[in-house]
């Protein structure tokens, strides 16, 4: 009898992981930023891709920035592959920004040095 119970309470266990995992708290999506800079790495993992990119300021001072993406299921559909961006190519990012102020976001629109859209089906 017990038996039958146990797949409701993983389901029940899982449900504070899942809505944590999923939740866009972090992201103060009221203040969009937009980042040019050289990509430092693309990585191409789950639960989602990142692209680390180098962000000079006026002074010339380089900052890492680590943009969150979608997972590969996802991106693979919009034209992504692994290979979109390698390293030392210069994008443009508009980001919705980490809250507590570190130098992350998650990624909204990512632009080539052309200004052309990266990862969208023609």
């Amino acid at each position: 009898m017990l038996s039958r119970f146990w797949p409701a309470a993983l389901v029940l266990l899982a449900l504070p992981t899942a809505q944590a995992h999923h939740s866009g708290a972090a992201f103060d999506n009221a203040q969009p930023v937009t980042l040019k800079g050289a990509v430092k790495a693309f990585q191409w993992t789950n639960p989602h891709c990142y692209i680390q990119v180098l962000v000079s300021d006026a002074q010339g001072t380089e900052t890492e920035w680590s943009l969150e993406m979608a997972a590969p299921m996802y991106l693979y559909n919009l034209g992504w592959r692994p290979s979109t961006v390698k390293p030392g190519d210069v994008i443009s990012a508009t980001v919705f920004p980490l809250r507590n102020g570190e130098k992350g976001g998650l990624v909204q629109v990512v632009l080539d040095a052309a200004g052309n859209g990266i990862g969208r089906k023609p």
